[in-house]
């Protein structure tokens, strides 16, 4: 194996990993780092393969690729689990800077989460 692909497999796993930690952590994306954990393996075959067995990454990666943006489902059980988690944590924090900039990045995140809820092209008033 070169040490290319190598590199480039353990550098997968990596983001993979990150993305896997964005499905729990509000302020972490998880589909950038899955789409290019999945790109990463592509020298690996038998690896990708066994990775996109994973239904978690498999959605995103099917969404992705077939353009059809997130599921009513999964963008409803996302902003919830967000701004709870987000709440929870201004409540324990408490100071004033922080809960500011928390909202700031729940807006944001929230922004996010709905433009790509649907594919482009597809806006039916």
């Amino acid at each position: 194996m070169q040490i290319r692909v190598i590199l480039l497999t353990i550098f997968g796993l990596m983001l993979l990993l990150l993305g896997f930690i964005g499905i729990f952590l509000p302020v972490l994306p998880t589909t950038p780092f899955v789409l290019a954990g999945i790109g990463c393996l592509s020298g690996t075959p038998k690896l990708r393969a066994q990775v996109l067995k994973i239904r978690v990454f498999r959605e995103y990666f099917e969404n992705y690729k077939s353009r059809q943006g997130l599921s009513r489902k999964t963008v409803i059980s996302s902003l919830t689990y967000l701004w709870s988690m987000l709440i929870i944590s201004m409540f324990i924090v408490g100071k004033l800077w922080l809960v500011i900039l928390e909202t700031v990045i729940g807006i944001c995140v929230t922004l996010h989460i709905l433009a790509i809820s649907k594919p482009k092209g597809d806006y039916n008033p």
